[in-house]
């Protein structure tokens, strides 16, 4: 899709310097990782669970941008950051499908994706190395990819050859209905993370992360609905106070503190 965009001049092609490409490998382990994480995590519990925990987002994106950016957050914020914190720990006591790995791993994709946002963002203020939000993703997700391919072989092999799809059609896999989702999949997660970069460059990682987690409300809905996934009182309590945290949150960062007067 990017080779596309930029084969048919919708958008033009990036000059790297090698300064750039030192710059963005971080982002790219960060982004390769963050993905991997959210999948496995996916693989291992409930879609609605994954989300519930990746609601925290805003929790690791105030830590990791007082840490890069030097944003400090106010005693406002860390306070309105309690109740989601409180509702994914009671989510995950009450959780159905609850075990570790699917818990650690939505945790630990909360770290990198929010890691790789944060240090996204720190290189788009930066003029010596700045390229826009289309490029950027572009170059990441590309090199990401080349990244994957070696473990994807050593790991399973080439198993998407004739053979291996007429083996696998004859014991009861629909390869047409595999391949179109695998195209709808990709596109959907292509243009939604695009449109992520876009709005990252426009407003803060913190800001970013709140409305991202209203996407969290979406997932966990329609999931629900889709997979007909039963959910305890108390794991739809858990779930409902994450969400109000995050709305908390917003309203709080939309506070803006008056300015002091001086005394005449």
């Amino acid at each position: 899709m990017i080779n596309l965009i930029w084969s048919l001049n919708l958008h033009p092609r990036p000059n790297i310097t090698r300064s750039q490409l030192v710059a963005i490998l971080p982002l790219v382990v960060a982004h390769t990782m963050g993905n991997l994480l959210t999948n496995i995590s996916l693989g291992k519990v409930a879609v609605s669970f994954t989300h519930t925990i990746k609601a925290m987002e805003p929790f690791f994106t105030v830590v990791l941008s007082s840490i890069f950016l030097g944003e400090m957050p106010t005693f406002a914020v860390v306070s309105s950051l309690v109740p989601i914190v409180g509702g994914v720990a009671l989510a995950s006591m009450t959780e159905v499908s609850f075990n570790w790995i699917g818990f650690a791993t939505a945790m630990a994709s909360n770290l990198t994706n929010q890691s790789r946002n944060v240090l996204s963002k720190k290189l788009m203020v930066n003029e010596e190395e700045t390229l826009d939000n289309i490029n950027l993703y572009s170059l990441i997700t590309i090199i990401s990819f080349i990244l994957l391919v070696p473990f994807t072989i050593f790991l399973e092999g080439v198993k998407f050859t004739p053979s291996y799809l007429q083996s696998a059609a004859c014991q009861g896999l629909n390869v047409r209905e595999l391949c179109v989702r695998s195209v709808l999949a990709a596109f959907c997660f292509h243009a939604y993370q695009q449109i992520s970069y876009g709005i990252l460059q426009m407003v803060s990682p913190v800001s970013h992360s709140v409305g991202n987690c209203v996407k969290r409300v979406v997932v966990i809905a329609s999931s629900v609905i889709f997979f007909q996934i039963p959910l305890s009182p108390l794991n739809t309590l858990g779930t409902g106070v994450a969400l109000v945290g995050v709305f908390l949150y917003s309203r709080v960062k939309q506070i803006k503190p008056k300015p002091q007067t001086k005394a005449a």
